[in-house]
């Protein structure tokens, strides 16, 4: 997909049956990705800045990372919102996109400081912890909860479409994840 937008990916999607074969190897590659890309770096790679954000390389780790560790708080509330009536989700989303301004800004300032404590091992270690969780709860899903949607706030993240079924909220942080990547000035 050449646009940074989700529309293209939920589109296509939606109506076909949950792959959790094609998430759990996606997680994996972007595990081995991360733990070559930290091992790899030097201590000037990582203050070097990124290419189109104002993070160095090592902020953007772990903000590439951070991904993985929001969908863990995403799955309940998509659990939650997707056995409601549609507009109670809808209202929420709308409630959330209302604060994308300051959104924008914690999420700035949170990688800052997380780079400041996930680094180096103590990074790979999160990231390794995080999708091991991931994939175990993938496993326990059921095809009707991967098919549960909310409606999500598209202002915050280019790759939140309008509504997500659980199975795409599995399939976001490496899609997250692999932009980011295209954005690191690694040696």
């Amino acid at each position: 997909m050449s646009s940074h937008r989700a529309g293209d990916w939920v589109v296509a999607t939606q109506g076909q049956p949950p792959d959790r074969q094609r998430i759990h190897a996606e997680l994996e590659r972007a595990r081995a990705d991360l733990h070559h890309l930290v091992s790899q770096a030097t201590a000037v790679d990582l203050r070097r800045r990124t290419n189109g954000t104002r993070w160095t390389n090592g902020q953007m780790l772990w903000h590439m990372a951070f991904g993985y560790l929001l969908v863990r708080r995403l799955l309940p509330l998509v659990r939650l919102f997707g056995r409601l009536p549609e507009p109670f989700s809808r209202a929420f989303a709308a409630a959330l996109n209302a604060g994308t301004r300051p959104f924008h800004y914690f999420n700035y300032v949170g990688s800052v400081g997380g780079a400041l404590v996930f680094h180096g091992s103590r990074l790979t270690r999160q990231l390794d912890h995080t999708i091991d969780r991931l994939h175990r709860r993938l496993d326990a899903e059921s095809d009707d909860a991967l098919r549960l949607r909310m409606h999500f706030p598209v202002g915050w993240d280019p790759f939140f479409g309008d509504a997500m079924t659980l199975e795409q909220v599995y399939r976001y942080p490496t899609r997250h994840y692999d932009f980011h990547r295209a954005q690191l000035t690694l040696e």
